[in-house]
């Protein structure tokens, strides 16, 4: 466990605490937006990946794979990301999987949010009911260099599904290890793809 001075220990506590992320994206209506999107962090929706920066997400399942939308960046004094000085990647389309990457070193709080680049034709429909593929809110975390005692079987049980990239992980293993039993139920396969980007 890394240790800090007085300050720099108060101000990332404050972080920790006053952070309204959301590790869960996703929302109710239209196949695209209504798939669930997942960081692997804690409840808090911050975390510490530690110094190789690596992250995990969930992707669910649908019939329908779109895009996924990730944007990262610094922390802006009003509290969320400045997007201006931050970096997207867009990932292909993929199935249900466990997805990892590594971003390198955090070297100062960065905004995490992602979400599925939906078709958006719907919206210019003439149609006043045509709201059906809504825009869900995005999946949002903050990321931070120093690790708490939260942090550390997080990074553990990321380490572990990194190891097994190109193959799979049992759902129940993720469900348990995250606290996810409420989300990850019997409609996803028993087996999940891992992907290691």
């Amino acid at each position: 466990m890394l240790l800090m001075d007085g300050p720099m220990a108060m101000a990332q506590e404050n972080l920790r605490s006053s952070f309204p992320g959301r590790r869960i994206g996703g929302g109710t209506r239209g196949e695209c937006s209504a798939r669930l999107l997942g960081y692997l962090v804690p409840s808090t929706s911050v975390f510490a990946p530690g110094p190789t920066g690596t992250v995990a997400l969930l992707i669910g399942p649908t019939g329908n794979p779109k895009p996924l939308e990730l944007s990262f960046a610094p922390l802006s004094s009003s509290g969320t990301g400045d997007k201006a000085k931050g970096t997207k990647r867009v990932l292909a389309a993929s199935p249900v999987s466990v997805t990892v990457l590594s971003l390198g070193p955090i070297q100062r709080p960065t905004v995490w949010e992602s979400g599925f680049v939906c078709d958006q034709g719907a919206a210019s429909s003439a149609d006043p009911l045509s709201f059906v593929e809504t825009a869900a809110p995005p999946a949002l975390s903050l990321l931070l260099k120093d690790a708490t005692p939260a942090d550390i079987p997080v990074q553990a049980a990321i380490k572990q599904i990194k190891s097994r990239c190109g193959s799979s992980i049992s759902r129940a293993d993720v469900a348990k290890s995250f606290d996810l039993e409420d989300v990850i139920d019997a409609s996803w396969p028993a087996q999940i793809p891992v992907r290691c980007l």
